[in-house]
């Protein structure tokens, strides 16, 4: 029972132009990994370690900074943009049975000269970094939902039609960098963990792992197995809103982080693009067989965080 570990590297964003026999190969091996446990590693997407871990580095010195200064910086719930923003300790529950999550992030909702930054002075290059690897998640997105199109014997651009605003306030992708810290378990809570088991809300995600590792994946079996830290991949899974445009095809699989051990209770930290369709797209199935009842983009994401943020 493990993750499949799939060469991305003939679609890679260095290559301008791939050959059609690979993409169909690519295609089938993506899918079926997606179809059997909802989660498979990419390997030579075209990010580099290296800019994964600049995002981890200077994440870090943002949230090491004092909590009354990152509160100036806090995620509201008020504004167009409802995903940017810090997100304190315990302030997500996303197994809303639950405590609150034991763990902080900086979301970038969109890329507009609206939104609220951290200035230089406090964090030198925090934006810009964001913003690039923002960029750079985007394009390999694309990519990924070409290929799982090709995958399902779709035209290659059915997915990537609905997915033509992100980066603006018209659709609620959001980059996260996480930051779990040591946990004092004298304080933790019955049943509170660093991440909740829950599925993804959109279509897609792209997860970077550092090296502490701690993510588990639910298996069809109902257990939950360990998705160890590949140097160099990206973990892609599936979301929501996916599974329901695809009928059950593909499946968005429950995941979390728990508390580590003793000799494990260290800093951990990730970057999680979580990728979704424009905000007015409405969600039927693909193959016609309305499994599902049709709902916005939007409107599905914002059911999901009146549970996750009560």
């Amino acid at each position: 029972m493990s993750i499949t570990v799939v060469d991305f590297g003939c679609y890679g964003l260095q290559i301008n132009k791939a050959e059609d026999v690979e993409l169909g190969i690519l295609a089938k091996q993506i899918t079926s990994a997606l179809s059997d446990i909802g989660f498979v590693y990419l390997i030579n997407t075209g990010i580099q370690n290296s800019e994964v871990l600049s995002v981890m580095d200077i994440s870090r010195k943002f949230f090491a900074l004092p909590q009354a200064v990152k509160e100036q910086f806090s995620r509201s719930f008020d504004s167009k943009h409802l995903n940017h923003g810090w997100v304190a300790i315990g302030s997500e529950r996303l197994n809303t049975s639950r405590p609150g999550d034991l763990k902080e992030a900086f979301n970038v909702e969109a890329l507009s000269l609206e939104i609220k930054w951290p200035p230089n002075s406090l964090v030198n290059e925090f934006q810009t970094t964001l913003e690039g690897f923002f960029r750079h998640c985007e394009q390999l997105s694309l990519r990924i939902l070409n290929i799982i199109a090709l995958g399902l014997g779709l035209n290659a651009s059915d997915f990537v039609s609905q997915h033509k605003l992100m980066s603006t306030n018209k659709n609620m992708t959001t980059l996260r960098s996480l930051y779990y810290p040591p946990i004092d378990k004298s304080t933790v809570k019955k049943g509170q963990t660093r991440c909740g088991e829950h599925s993804d809300y959109g279509t897609i995600t792209l997860l970077f792992q550092d090296s502490s590792g701690g993510l588990e994946v639910m298996h069809r079996t109902g257990e939950y197995i360990y998705s160890p830290p590949i140097p160099g991949a990206v973990l892609v899974n599936i979301g929501d809103l996916m599974q329901r445009w695809t009928s059950d095809l593909l499946i968005s699989t429950k995941h979390r982080v728990m508390l580590p051990s003793d000799d494990k209770n260290i800093i951990r930290q990730s970057v999680a693009f979580f990728v979704h369709p424009d905000d007015d797209t409405v969600i039927t199935s693909c193959d016609g067989s309305n499994k599902y009842p049709p709902i916005t983009a939007k409107n599905y994401v914002l059911e999901r965080f009146n549970d996750t943020y009560n």
